[in-house]
């Protein structure tokens, strides 16, 4: 039996949002499609080349008062980063808590506006350890 991965859903609070801390990251918007008639927004991002590996958001218009505060129930989405460090300092830069630094130069975790647990993993072999990444402590929960 064949079986092919299409995508990993998440519920988002705020589409404009989530769309920005996405494309932080590098995922471009593969397609978007609105339904009136359910009224929500399905929103498909992914890193340039790999439109096969979307994440796709799900937005319902007048809210979603079912969406749990804290997703851990969710897992994490994982992807693979050229350089941990620089794309830490990126999403630092750009106000994103780095929850679990990268201190081993190969993992680190972030949260999306919704709480999702983003895991980035060093491309290839870990880095080796750098400040300020190496004695950075963990924030919160990841």
């Amino acid at each position: 039996m064949k079986i092919r991965y299409l995508h990993t859903m998440v519920r988002v609070k705020d589409l404009e949002e989530s769309m920005k801390f996405y494309a932080l990251l590098g995922l471009e918007v593969t397609r978007r499609r609105d339904f009136p008639e359910g009224r929500f927004t399905l929103v498909f991002m992914a890193p340039p080349g790999q439109e096969d590996c979307p994440v796709e958001l799900t937005w319902n218009w007048d809210g979603d008062p079912g969406l749990p505060s804290d997703s851990r129930h969710f897992g994490h989405l994982a992807y693979e980063v050229e350089n941990i460090y620089d794309m830490c300092r990126h999403l630092m830069d750009n106000g994103v808590t780095i929850n679990r630094p990268p201190r081993d130069g190969r993992m680190a975790f972030v949260r999306s506006p919704d709480n999702i647990s983003i895991e980035l993993l060093q491309m290839g072999g870990a880095l080796e350890p750098a400040e300020p990444w190496a004695s950075m402590e963990n924030i919160g929960h990841w």
